[in-house]
């Protein structure tokens, strides 16, 4: 039969699969099931359904890539001080949820009638979460910086450094081929421990020592598109070194972006190599939908129902129980139970491995992933049944009550500092908004007659309820540089016409306002800093006039150091600060006097034609 025209085309697939992810992620969202539901969803309609591409197997092994990647973005996010900050509740909850869940199912599977190899590696990638589910569903309620939002983080933080190992394991339970017959020789045995020793020092110190001054060359080259390739090269390059030695692709990633954490190049690679992650990773999921056979699917339709459903309910129970032994609360320790039940990503990517060495076959490797994607689909449902499980104390929570709301401008948290802010705007009698989820503060302020409504700033629900829509202003208050970000960017995206005043935490946070491009930042501390060193100046004896002045000159330095920071050039703006070093006194006379440095560049000017800047009045030195 002829081919139709243009289906040879180099476009062809690609339209394929960017039509079908086009049309499938975005109604699996709408109804709450997330974009991996859709990948794989329209992955199993253009794969197994309407046989539109029939070689995914070469899809996949360029979608493994997205694998690659996103063990690099997970790296960078692993610093040594954040990871030993919340080391109880990572190396603790966390690894005894994954150790005590994935014995329990290893040993069920294996009552199915599986070998021992392939039970381990199903009942550890079956005690695998899903992190896309989970930090996304946490996003978007606005509840990651609450109790149980961070103990999730944590189970799930150790789950993502678990993949590594476990892709290992993978390997080394793989079946050899050509030579099984022949045990390896101790000799053959260290050369390659050896080589693998030798590749992981090697990385070590590239990253130590190379790649930190490599992208403050191409940095200065001020070519965008070099900085994006070279952090594929850093990740590709990593993935191929440890694959030759015989180890994960995986972790050779890993370890490139565990080196780069502390880089000050970090945000910048992590941005360059989102969107690829992204991509690769939605066709990773793809591409495991077209590998689904669905005659054994229909065939025990019935048997993957009833795993699935006895799966997530052994996690949950689990998973509280743990919860409860490491003493958490029971709303927190529910909430954790309930929102991390399902089946992960990684899952897909464990049994795919395990398919690629022989170690499973591709029968139970399709039920298994059916199983997986039938508890990411119940996530939603199981996350309802947190509020009937969580008893409600009386007099402790505040009903949300919208109705009243007015105002065009909405102040988020009625803090110490919001309750400042609040005041120049009552005085001018702007209709405020504001909004506060603690209860006890909202009790307090009514008894003076503030009106406060309760709710979480940080959930988009509340915030278009206060009327974000027709918001003129919103006003973030909040404490913590993270959920003031959050805040801002869920502004920003669904309220453009609104504009942001933002309280940031401090200087570094400032800077990163000002990249978001936030309408006005200011720190809490400045102004009331300015307050005390002008009151130091004035009982010091210092003239009002002078002291004015000095203010004024203070306030335009900082001002310039903020700008040239925000704008990426921190030591470019050195020169505004006054240092309090020692002078000290020449051994020898000068034979000319020295040249005064300019206050805007720092170069060096002559006296004699008449280039001192008289911005800043004060005879100090700047540096």
């Amino acid at each position: 039969m002829a081919s139709l025209p243009g289906s040879e085309s180099l476009f062809t697939e690609p339209l394929i699969l960017l039509g079908a992810a086009a049309l499938a992620v975005p109604i699996c969202k709408r109804l709450g099931f997330g974009s991996i539901l859709g990948y794989l969803a329209a992955g199993v309609v253009i794969g197994p359904v309407l046989r539109l591409i029939t070689e995914s197997e070469s899809i996949l092994k360029v979608a493994e890539l997205g694998v690659v990647l996103l063990l690099f973005v997970i790296g960078l996010e692993l610093k040594p001080s954040r990871l030993w900050s919340m080391r109880r509740d990572i190396f603790g909850l966390g690894s005894a949820q994954l150790l005590v869940t994935g014995a329990v199912l290893t040993a069920i599977v294996y009552l199915f009638g599986l070998n021992w190899q392939v039970s381990l590696v199903v009942g550890m990638g079956l005690a695998l979460s899903s992190t896309a589910i989970g930090i996304q569903t946490l996003n978007e309620r606005g509840e990651l910086s609450t109790p149980y939002g961070q103990k999730s983080f944590s189970i799930l933080l150790l789950q993502d450094l678990a993949i590594v190992p476990l892709l290992a394991m993978v390997a080394a339970l793989a079946p050899r081929t050509g030579g099984d017959s022949e045990p390896v020789g101790l000799t053959t045995a260290f050369l390659e421990l050896g080589l693998i020793a030798g590749s992981v020092v090697l990385l070590v110190v590239i990253g130590r020592y190379l790649l930190n001054p490599m992208f403050r060359i191409l940095a200065n080259s001020k070519a965008h598109e070099i900085m994006t390739v070279a952090a594929l090269l850093v990740v590709f390059g990593a993935a191929a070194l440890l694959e030759f030695a015989g180890m994960s692709s995986a972790m050779g990633a890993f370890l490139a972006g565990v080196m780069l954490a502390d880089s000050s190049f970090r945000h910048e690679l992590e941005a360059n190599i989102e969107p690829f992650r992204g991509l690769l990773m939605g066709l990773f999921f793809m591409a495991v939908g077209m590998t689904l056979n669905l005659t054994i699917i229909s065939e025990n339709w019935a048997l993957i129902a009833i795993t699935a459903l006895l799966f997530i309910s052994l996690k949950a129970a689990i998973l509280y129980g743990l919860g409860r032994l490491f003493r958490l609360g029971h709303a927190v320790a529910v909430r954790t139970a309930l929102l991390l039940p399902q089946h992960g990503e990684f899952a897909f990517v464990l049994f795919t491995a395990a398919v690629a060495t022989g170690l499973m076959n591709t029968t139970d490797a399709s039920i298994l992933t059916a199983v997986a994607t039938i508890t990411m689909a119940l996530s939603p449902l199981a996350m309802s049944l947190a509020p009937r499980l969580i008893p409600t104390v009386a007099g402790e929570e505040i009903e949300e009550d919208f109705s009243e709301v007015t105002g065009n401008v909405i102040m988020i948290s009625f803090g110490r500092f919001g309750q400042v802010v609040s005041q120049l705007l009552l005085a001018e009698r702007i209709d405020v908004t504001i909004i506060d989820n603690n209860a006890e503060r909202i009790r307090s302020a009514a008894k003076f007659g503030f009106k406060i409504y309760y709710g979480d700033g940080r959930r988009l629900d509340v915030l278009r309820a206060a009327g974000l829509e027709r918001a003129r202003m919103v006003i973030v208050c909040t404490d913590g540089a993270a959920q003031t970000s959050q805040v801002v960017r869920m502004v920003q995206k669904n309220a453009p016409q609104a504009k942001v005043y933002v309280r940031s935490n401090d200087r570094s946070h400032s800077i990163a306002l000002r990249q978001a491009d936030v309408d006005y930042e200011i720190r809490e501390s400045v102004e009331s800093a300015m307050r005390m060193g002008t009151e130091a100046l004035k009982g010091l004896g210092v003239p009002p006039e002078r002291i004015e002045e000095i203010a004024e000159d203070v306030r335009k330095r900082d001002e310039l150091r903020l700008q040239m920071q925000a704008d990426g050039d921190p030591d470019a703006a050195r020169h505004t600060l006054h240092i309090n070093t020692v002078k000290p006194e020449p051994l020898l006379a000068p034979r000319r006097p020295a040249k005064p440095l300019t206050k805007e560049t720092g170069e060096l000017v002559d006296e004699n034609e008449g280039t001192q800047s008289d911005e800043l009045p004060d005879k100090s030195p700047h540096l």
